[in-house]
């Protein structure tokens, strides 16, 4: 170990030319003179005087602490929502996610949120450093707008591509740890949370790789929760500038940015005209009351940004508001919860905990995904763990099927094209038919203990049996998962199936993929 810090420490030494260093905290030297463009401020305005505000102002005067909820169950409808919230926003933004992908539709939401700032909305954009995976991505450019600020949280110090994973083995504590929270808030009266991270596999289905999660939109009293989420975060020594990074100082990059904006409205004018109809669609339906709201109280829960910096041993045992408030959740609940997580590895206390309540008699159904549309086999390894004690205490388990269209031949060996799959990522709970859990945690050990997090609890009977509703159509559309006879047996039909199809192996992979299954459990489960 001592050699391999001395090797590394090494590497990290060499004079590379080109490269370039940012700080990792505010209190660096190279920050004393920093002075931020958007201040507390610009927050001072009430919310409840926003058009956003004025248009439900009946319903958000109707009760105290009351908010208003609606479902955002497919990608498109999430994009949309936010490019018709960011025109409708007239006083702030404020935009945390853990991944922004340098893609087609990450540059249309870049296009609404420049559009914004032109009519003096103040931007706040927070990113993960690991989720951007470069600097070269061009939401770093919006920083050169006067009314628009970003940051990047928790940062590498060395922006050079062949150090950058070496710098991971020696601040493993650190840079282990991720932002993870997702957040969309407009105007500090209706804030967008779930598992949707910025880029077109979240958003659009004919992406290679698609992504098949949840979002909610919340209106009212909950936002400024949120927004104080947001502050936290914001405020936090690791959230460094993005002007001290050389890539949102590229005046060459913007000019070329804003060219790209022109061509695009240029070479695709019928669709441009088409996708604002479609946004103008989406505002007149907001303004006429039209959306679809569930009326209730909740919370906004998010984990301190200082989780990042926690020790492993603190790490390991920590125990944030989240996890105290999901252990009270179940602990209160009588009859039933519904998850659908697309990560599942509850760990040997969860465990024990869902057990117990399963057998006083709160049944537990579960949709996740199999072992073909997972993205994280290394997880699916751990899930296969808990799978079993699952199924035998009663839960009903199911595993997330692929669509027929992205398998290779109707009667051919079902296995998975590496090039077309859709991942379940939804981070869903409702208890009781009355209570509903949505945002970016995983059940996972990297939730619990290593990433930062957030959640919305929602009590509204109305929305709970939506939510509830739409896991009970993913079964639908997902292998049910039995034991017999000490064998794991997948149970499931595909549209036009005159009868259920069964599988004594995960359906829809090649040996090969499960062989790299088994190789990848081989990882300790407090890393996957």
């Amino acid at each position: 170990m001592v050699l391999f810090k001395k090797v590394s420490f090494f590497i990290l030494s060499l004079p590379l030319v080109g490269c370039t260093t940012v700080p990792t905290t505010l209190h660096d030297e190279k920050l004393k003179d920093y002075s931020p463009k958007i201040t507390a401020e610009d927050f001072i305005y009430d919310p409840m005087n926003t058009p956003i505000a004025k248009y439900y102002e009946k319903e958000l005067k109707a009760e105290e602490d009351i908010s208003g909820a609606t479902l955002i169950e497919d990608g498109l409808s999430a994009f949309v929502i936010r490019a018709a919230f960011a025109r409708m926003a007239t006083k702030t933004i404020d935009l945390q996610t853990y991944i922004y992908s340098n893609d087609f539709s990450s540059k249309v939401l870049i296009g609404e949120l420049k559009k914004a700032a032109d009519r003096g909305v103040k931007i706040r954009v927070l990113i993960d450093d690991y989720g951007t995976k470069s600097d070269i991505v061009d939401v770093m450019l919006l920083n050169q707008h006067p009314n628009i600020e970003v940051k990047v949280f928790n940062t590498v110090a060395n922006r050079s591509k062949l150090l950058y994973y070496p710098q991971f083995l020696m601040d493993f504590n650190r840079l282990n740890s991720r932002m993870h929270n997702k957040l969309f808030i407009v105007d500090n009266i209706a804030y967008i949370t779930g598992g949707r991270n910025v880029g077109s596999n979240y958003f659009y289905p004919e992406t290679a790789s698609n992504f098949s999660d949840t979002d909610v939109l919340f209106v009212g009293d909950m936002t400024k929760y949120a927004t104080a989420s947001f502050d936290e975060y914001w405020n936090y020594h690791l959230s460094i500038p993005a002007s001290v990074f050389p890539k949102s100082k590229s005046k060459k990059d913007a000019k070329k940015l804003e060219k790209k904006f022109k061509e695009i409205e240029k070479e695709s004018s019928d669709s441009i005209n088409q996708y604002n109809k479609i946004i103008s669609m989406v505002q007149k339906e907001y303004q006429n009351k039209n959306f679809d709201f569930c009326w209730g109280h909740g919370k906004f829960l998010a984990d301190p940004p200082y989780k990042v910096e926690m020790t492993m041993e603190e790490k390991e045992n920590y125990r944030g508001d989240i996890i105290k408030e999901l252990m009270r959740l179940w602990n209160q609940t009588d009859n039933s919860v519904y998850i659908s997580a697309a990560y599942f590895v509850p760990g040997e206390g969860g465990l024990d905990h869902m057990l117990k309540e399963e057998k006083s008699g709160v049944h537990m159904t579960v949709v996740t995904n199999s072992l073909a549309s997972t993205n994280a086999p290394t997880v699916y390894a751990k899930w296969e763990k808990y799978r079993k004690q699952l199924i035998d205490s009663g839960a009903d388990v199911y595993e997330f099927m692929l669509s027929a269209e992205n398998l290779r031949g109707k009667e051919h060996d079902r296995e998975r094209k590496q090039s077309s799959f859709s991942v379940l990522h939804s981070k869903t709970m409702v208890f009781d038919d009355d209570i509903s859990w949505i945002g970016s945690f995983n059940l996972d050990p990297r939730s619990a203990c290593y990433n930062t997090e957030n959640v919305a609890i929602f009590e509204s009977k109305e929305f709970a049996d939506r939510l509830r509703e739409m896991i009970i159509r993913d079964t639908k559309t997902s292998w049910h998962v039995t034991i017999e006879n000490g064998s794991t047996v997948w149970t499931g039909s595909r549209p036009g199936d005159e009868k259920p199809r069964v599988y004594n192996k995960s359906p829809d992979t090649s040996i090969f993929r499960r062989i790299w299954k088994n190789i990848t459990n081989l990882v300790p489960e407090k890393f996957v």
